[in-house]
């Protein structure tokens, strides 16, 4: 290589801020060596936008370079051998809960910056003071864009009318008239609920339909006795995905990297030919159930006949019938199990060869408790079915998962149940009486897989953003008990629930190009 090509690379360095080390820079060298002529440029311009994902400082060493150029020279190499399987591998992008990127709200610049300290498992308190005021706050800055709930610029009877502007609790001393507020609804004494914001907590709720931790926004009047009576409650009104992700605008919320424009377009052109990927998505496949298998066997049976096998397979716990807690000693015959589901997939040589396989742990599943998020299915239950399947993915839940530009979580969770068990009123029927509709609304207005109390779902503390749905989602796929639904919110959010394969013999097939859901039964 000559010199005109060393000084281009450390004049592209230099403008990027980075420090660019010796040997670095001769592996560089090396980089682009295979793309001499037209697509040198191109080459070390993608080599440096790709060492940023990981670069923890401002030096670049030569481990990190050579780490990153042989990925790009293996993924280079494939698309010449095969380019039909490149773009197959690049549409999916799967994310564990446990590597996403953890984004605060500054109130006083307004604006989201990347939290870059550690996240031990277990917090100190502080940290669980912080799960709930992050929570307000990303709530209370999606309400303020919010033009009924934003203060008038012009002081006029007809503002005055149609204006919402949220007031703090705090201020309500000595005040008389209507006023809205946005608090977190707190049990801070047994049998009585307060309305609690940054500021104070004195307020009682006199009625509401919402469970305890999710935060509303409602309207009342402060009573002589000291008692705000609440006349309306609801949830903040969602914001649309677009406008959200123009304040996120650089921010890797999602947690599979940033694109460029013309990455998105590029994708997004292979996202429309992709017609025929489809999603196979099941829940509760009871691995010591032989009834079980044998309908998850014509499942797979039937889906290897068909002209255009299905891309991905996602199976959601609960593995087993039995909850794997301090009383199950079955774990020895659980691995062989899943041995036995690794020996029926390779049966159908044309899935093992095309689809990709997804495994989600459950709620009763082997792990180190029932906190969420849960971490992925031990090494020691999945050792024998990786013998059989390899290329097997074992995620967390929730898990997220990227397909070419759209995003969608997958979360296993008898959510349903819970979330009216801990209702502290029975829902409304006015708008509608589907049990299913109210915890999608409630989900996607809370932006939160799971806004119960933590006394009924733990949550680890400093992973709470791994459980946010901000910006909204594409899809949001719910392994729930309760019987299979599937819903499209006003926004253009699909939410699906698949039911009990075990229970019910239900799953569901999804087509993410057209978002269309098919409910299916044997």
């Amino acid at each position: 290589m000559n010199t005109s090509t060393r000084k281009k690379i450390q004049k592209k360095c230099r403008i990027r801020g980075h420090t660019l080390k010796l040997d670095a820079l001769n592996e560089i060298l090396n980089f682009a060596s295979h793309f001499e002529g037209v697509d040198e440029d191109e080459a070390i311009d993608l080599l440096l936008d790709q060492l940023e994902y990981s670069l923890k400082s401002t030096i670049i060493d030569k481990e990190l370079v050579v780490r990153v150029a042989s990925q790009l020279l293996e993924a280079d190499a494939s698309l010449e051998e095969d380019p039909e399987a490149s773009a197959s591998a690049s549409a999916f992008r799967f994310i564990d809960a446990f590597v996403i990127p953890k984004y605060k709200y500054d109130a006083v610049r307004k604006q989201f910056y990347e939290y870059t300290g550690s996240l031990p498992i277990h917090g100190d308190p502080p940290a669980k003071a912080s799960l709930y005021r992050d929570r307000f706050l990303l709530l209370s800055q999606r309400l303020s864009r919010d033009h009924h709930f934003s203060k008038p610029a012009f002081k006029s009877e007809l503002s005055d009318f149609g204006s919402c502007e949220i007031s703090p609790i705090q201020s309500l001393v000595g005040q008389s008239g209507r006023r809205w507020v946005m608090g977190v609804i707190s049990q801070l004494e047994d049998g009585h609920y307060y309305l609690e914001d940054l500021t104070a907590t004195q307020y009682k709720i006199t009625t509401g339909l919402f469970t305890e931790n999710t935060i509303v926004v409602v309207e009342g009047e402060m009573l002589v006795e000291g008692i705000f009576q609440v006349l309306t409650c609801g949830f903040p009104p969602l914001e649309d995905r677009d406008k959200s992700l123009k304040l996120l605008a650089g921010h890797d919320y999602f947690g599979c990297g940033t694109f460029t424009k013309e990455e998105t377009i590029r994708l997004a052109e292979m996202e429309k030919r992709a017609i025929n990927d489809m999603f196979v998505v099941l829940s509760d496949i009871w691995l010591d159930n032989e009834e079980a298998l044998r309908k998850l066997e014509t499942v797979l049976d039937g889906f290897k006949s068909v002209e255009v096998v299905p891309s991905l397979f996602v199976f959601m716990g609960n593995f087993s019938s039995q909850p794997c807690n301090l009383s199950f000693h079955s774990y020895s015959n659980l691995r062989m199990q899943f041995g036995k589901l690794g020996e029926m997939i390779a049966a159908h040589p044309r899935l093992t060869e095309h689809s990709k396989f997804l495994f989600i742990p459950g709620p009763d599943d082997a792990g180190p408790s029932t906190v969420l998020p849960r971490c992925a299915l031990p090494r020691y239950l999945t050792e024998e079915l990786r013998k059989h399947i390899p290329n097997a993915i074992f995620c967390s839940n929730p898990c997220r998962i990227k397909f070419y530009t759209q995003e969608i979580v997958f979360f296993r969770q008898d959510l349903l149940y819970r979330m009216r068990r801990s209702c502290l009123i029975p829902p409304s029927t006015e708008e509608t009486d589907d049990d299913f509709r109210h915890l999608v609304a409630t989900i996607t207005n809370q932006s939160h897989l799971c806004p119960l109390a933590l006394t009924v779902q733990p949550i680890i503390w400093n992973y709470d953003h791994c459980l946010h749905l901000y910006p909204t989602p594409h899809t949001i796929v719910l392994g729930d008990r309760s019987p299979q639904k599937a819903f499209k919110y006003n926004t253009g959010i699909t939410c699906f629930n698949t039911g009990s394969f075990a229970i019910d013999s239900t799953f569901v097939a999804y087509r993410p190009c057209s978002q269309e859901v098919e409910l299916s039964a044997l």
